[in-house]
């Protein structure tokens, strides 16, 4: 627990020393003032929290005040990290579960948000904790995406299945479920297209891949993850709400979010979207993957 901390803590540096740095600097003194909530207002819209949600956020601050439960600085910035937690939520974690003995994660997302890579880090941080795991190319649209989907593999030490580029998605997807059952696999992992001729075909695209798993599994796909490139701020929003109509997305993975000084982005997704987020990216090298926790996430922007 400690380590998964720490990793959530330095990926939000950049976040921390910046408009959370700020946020914190607002509450050195003992009075609650206007200025202080004028401040924290435009300091957490900056920090890509979102104007909806950040016009909660104080709602629920004042409220807390005016009921006479906060009663000076100190006490209202405690009070903002509790609420800040009670956003994200503590959602259940994402179960490998035994007794259905193969379980399908469909990975999408836009390319260059980070999804090949993410997915090896997901490769890697299950086989180490013992699941027997495999990888489907299903993103058959780029032969580059085949080709690192491979590379990454190899690094992660997991197995990937396939086919040329211009390929059939679902038929890669048909045979990394039949692979998956002689090599008793048990978590199958499945890369998508980030990009297609237009966005309708892109859609219709991962709605066939779903339909495959559903069809030879059951109750396949058992986890959509979304992929979401946090330097994006709120255009990954705008990402997330298609792919969220079209895919039944169950969860989100924020990547690259040591890139940028506006991880409030993440509270944006929990309260805006309603999509938990499962994993964090802490960094570039293949370790650098971690479960979402909240509190740590919180304490992580302040501390």
């Amino acid at each position: 627990m400690f380590g998964r901390s720490k990793k959530i803590r330095d990926s939000l540096t950049k976040t921390r020393r910046s408009f959370f740095g700020q946020i914190a600097g607002l509450f050195g003194g003992e009075q609650i003032t206007e200025e202080i909530w004028e401040d924290l207002e435009a300091l957490l819209v900056q920090s890509d929290v979102g104007v909806d949600t950040t016009l909660q956020l104080v709602d629920r601050l004042r409220g807390r005040v005016a009921r006479g439960e906060v009663r000076n600085s100190a006490a209202l910035q405690t009070a903002l990290k509790q609420e800040l937690v009670a956003l994200l939520g503590t959602p259940p974690p994402m179960v490998i579960d035994e007794a259905r003995m193969l379980t399908i994660v469909l990975v999408v997302g836009v390319n260059v948000s980070g999804k090949t890579t993410i997915i090896a880090k997901l490769a890697k941080y299950y086989r180490e904790r013992d699941r027997k795991v495999l990888l489907a190319a299903a993103d058959t649209f780029r032969a580059a995406a085949i080709d690192q989907l491979k590379i990454w593999g190899e690094r992660a030490g997991v197995p990937v299945v396939a086919h040329q580029q211009g390929a059939d998605p679902g038929a890669v997807v048909y045979d990394s479920i039949r692979a998956s059952r002689s090599r008793n696999i048990d978590l199958l992992i499945i890369d998508t297209a980030g990009r297609l001729h237009t966005k309708y075909n892109l859609m219709e695209e991962l709605r066939k891949v779903r339909g495959v798993t559903a069809k030879h599994v059951h109750q396949a796909p058992h986890e959509t993850l979304l992929v979401l490139d946090a330097t994006t701020g709120q255009n990954a929003l705008s990402q997330a709400r298609h792919f969220k109509d079209s895919v039944e997305v169950t969860g989100v993975i924020v990547a690259k979010l040591d890139g940028t000084a506006k991880g409030g982005m993440v509270f944006a997704i929990a309260q805006e979207l309603g999509l938990p987020v499962r994993f964090i990216t802490t960094g570039e090298t293949m370790d650098d993957l971690a479960e979402f926790d909240a509190q740590a996430f919180v304490d992580g922007l302040f501390e």
